[in-house]
């Protein structure tokens, strides 16, 4: 199965995975919103950088969860 199966797998049947990707997505949009504003101020600079952390963290859980699904092929 590959990994955009177990994506999409994911997203119709766990709900938890299916909120992390939508959070991710949500924080995806802010961030490139910001970045495409034009001069960026350091507080947007340090929105900007807590935003992307975030959103890594979000990634970090949802490729737990794909590999959790990997591993039990």
């Amino acid at each position: 199965m590959k990994e955009e199966e177990i994506i999409e797998q994911l997203l119709e049947k766990d709900e938890e995975f299916r909120a992390l990707y939508l959070e991710h997505r949500k924080l995806d949009d802010m961030v490139k919103a910001l970045e495409q504003k034009g001069p960026i101020s350091l507080d947007e600079e340090l929105e900007i950088k807590k935003l992307k952390k975030k959103k890594l963290s979000l990634k970090d859980e949802m490729e737990q969860k794909i590999r959790k699904v990997k591993q039990s092929l």
